[in-house]
Parts: C-alpha cells; structure tokens; sequence
C-alpha cells in the first residue's frame, strides 16, 4: 500500500462529495463553489465518506490496484480543489503581429498563418487575454491543462528566436543560428 493512498482527503465546508455504488464502478459528483466535477471509478479502491473526510482503501493486495491507489486518491483531491480554488495556467507568446483576442467565450488567434485560427469555447473554462498573456481558468485539472497544450500546439516555440506560444514557466534551450564564414 502506498504512502499517497493512504492520507484521507479533507472535505472542506460549502463542498458536497457524492458517492454511488453503481455495479462494477463509484459515480463520484464533487459540487463546489467553482463548479461540479464528475468521475468514474473501478470498485479495485473501496471510496468511503467518513464525516467532512473521502477514506479509499484497496480491496485486495493486487500491483494493479497498488498503482490505482494513489492515482485515485490523487484524481479526487484535485476534484475537491478543483471546486474550491480552480486551476490556472498563463501562456504567453512572442513574434512580430502575434496576437489573441477574446471573441465570445472563445479566442481569435493571429500566429503569422495566412488566416486567424478560431479557438471554440470550452464549457468550464474561461480565458482572460491581458498584453501577451494568457490566463486559462477552470475547476477541471486535466481540462485547463487540456487546452493549454491544444492553445500551444497552435505555434509552439522555435528554439531560434523563440517565437511562438510557450507556457509562462517554461524555458526555451536556444539554438545557434548558421555560423558566418
């Protein structure tokens, strides 16, 4: 049994965490003041609510369910944080006439192609566009990260001049252009 599966998560106040035996799997419904999460899980990991506190315990000594563990209890503890505090991830970008735009709930990117690349609203997420920079918002870990690589995957950055949409914390390994003779 792994040290991570074994801590209990607490449920703060204003959080309500719904578990329901459905067969083979838990429904799990986390509702918060950011949103609601929902997510499937095998029965391998017995999920209990036990007062303001979710407890998972495996139900056999198998390796397989050795690795759920932790990853289970990982995945719900960020499903409560994610409808409490909400995920953040900043993008910003670099280059001559780049530029994004809110255009409704979603984006108009300008990335140096001869058209705009249109980024569709993604229900849970919001985006705040401040000089270069981009701010993606959401209860969901997996989704803001999600969108955040589907936004860089736009025009990721060239080790050259470093042009492109990179990640705020991420540091570009620069190349030497061609040596003059």
């Amino acid at each position: 049994m792994g040290r991570v599966g074994k801590a209990p998560i607490v449920v703060p106040q204003g959080v309500d965490v719904n578990i329901q035996d459905a067969g083979v799997i838990y429904k799990i419904l986390v509702k918060g003041p950011k949103g609601t999460l929902y997510q499937d899980f095998r029965k391998d990991i017995r999920i209990e609510k036990k007062e303001n506190n979710v407890v998972l315990t495996m139900t056999n000594e198998e390796k397989q369910t050795a690795a759920l563990h932790g990853t289970y209890r990982v995945l719900l503890n960020n499903m409560v944080d994610g409808v409490t505090k909400g995920f953040v991830k900043t993008l910003t970008w670099e280059g001559v006439g780049y530029r994004m735009q809110p255009k409704g709930k979603g984006l108009n990117i300008q990335m140096g192609f001869s058209h705009d690349v249109p980024f569709d609203e993604v229900p849970g997420i919001t985006f705040k566009v401040d000089n270069n920079v981009l701010t993606i918002e959401g209860a969901d870990k997996q989704l803001v990260g999600q969108v955040a690589a589907n936004i860089r995957a736009i025009r990721g950055p060239e080790p050259y001049k470093g042009k492109g949409i990179r990640y705020s914390d991420e540091v570009i390994v620069r190349k030497a252009g061609k040596a003059a003779k």
